[in-house]
């Protein structure tokens, strides 16, 4: 009979026994000696049914395939774009990924993308060389513009995120403010005021800092329901 010596969410160090016997599977961060599962460096507990992960406090972003990133524009050639992710390496996007059907050759890219442009794309390539190819080709990959742009840890964003988006959306809809997450811990957020922006920045902070705390949607959600209302009492009282 396996026994979990660990609980959801506990901080746990390298060489940390977290359960004993077979009835657990050991995931990231973690591996089996014998009949235990041992972790393999500092983070989070994540329990989800039988697999247990480490999910790290911090780290640097580490590209992979699918994931959807915010860069901005950093140089460019005659037909590729080089893009800032926050990787060692910069991303390449070649002008064959961008949602236009033919680009003349000698056509100054500029008139699609300049220097200094932040735009969403999607890797579809990490060599073993760890060169990143981007796309534009897809639904929500786009050119940003207005709003403003914050940075989390990497390792924060699926809190950030939540279980199926569930956390942001919340979010979204109490600011009532266009947000898009990139894998690399870059968050884009629009809203239709600048006071607006600046809760759903304070509510992002907030998750990213608490990330181990129980109950965080629900706090959050108070947090957010709060302000805003704060934020609707003022207007009135301005009126």
């Amino acid at each position: 009979m396996g026994e979990l010596l660990i609980k959801d969410k506990d901080i746990v160090i390298p060489g940390q026994e977290l359960a004993t016997g077979m009835d657990f599977l050991p995931a990231t961060g973690t591996y089996r000696d014998s009949d235990k599962i041992i972790a393999t460096q500092l983070g989070s507990v994540s329990i989800n049914g039988r697999l247990i992960k480490i999910i790290p406090l911090n780290g640097r972003y580490i590209p992979k395939r699918g994931d959807t990133v915010i860069g901005k524009i950093k140089d460019m050639n005659f037909s590729n774009w080089f893009v800032d992710i926050g990787y060692a390496n910069d991303a390449v996007l070649s002008s064959k990924e961008i949602s236009v059907d033919y680009i003349e050759r000698g056509t100054d890219i500029s008139q699609y993308y300049d220097l200094g442009d932040l735009i969403v794309a999607k890797i579809y390539n990490v060599s073993k060389q760890k060169l990143i190819d981007l796309t534009m080709r897809g639904p929500g990959l786009r050119k940003l513009s207005e709003g403003r742009i914050i940075k989390v840890s990497s390792v924060k964003v699926p809190r950030v995120i939540g279980k199926e988006g569930s956390m942001i959306s919340m979010v979204k809809e109490l600011t009532n403010c266009k947000i898009m997450v990139g894998q690399n811990g870059l968050i884009w957020i629009n809203g239709e005021n600048g006071t607006n922006e600046l809760v759903a920045v304070e509510a992002i902070e907030m998750i990213a800092e608490k990330t181990q705390t129980s109950n965080l949607t629900e706090k959050v959600k108070e947090f957010l329901e709060k302000r805003m209302q704060g934020m609707k009492e003022n207007v009135q009282e301005k009126a």
